[in-house]
C-alpha cells in the first residue's frame, strides 16, 4: 500500500470514530402520578467525553 492509501484509510478510521456515539446511561425515576399533566422535574446530563449519563426525576407536589 502507497503512503497516500493508509493516510486516507486513517483518516476515515478516525472520521467514524468521532462521529461514532458514545454510550450514554439513562437513569428515569418517575414517581409522580398519572393524572399530573404538569409534574416537577429535575433533570441533568454530564458528558465526560467518552461516556455520559443522563438523570430525570420527576414527582407530583401534593395539594393541600
Amino acid at each position: 500500500m502507497t503512503d497516500r492509501r493508509k493516510m486516507a484509510i486513517a483518516a476515515l478510521a478516525l472520521t467514524a470514530i468521532v462521529a461514532a456515539r458514545h454510550p450514554v446511561p439513562s437513569v428515569r425515576l418517575l414517581t409522580h402520578d398519572i393524572g399530573d399533566p404538569s409534574p416537577h422535574r429535575f433533570q441533568a446530563a454530564i458528558d465526560l467525553g467518552l461516556v455520559g449519563v443522563s438523570v430525570l426525576y420527576t414527582w407530583t407536589a401534593r395539594r393541600t
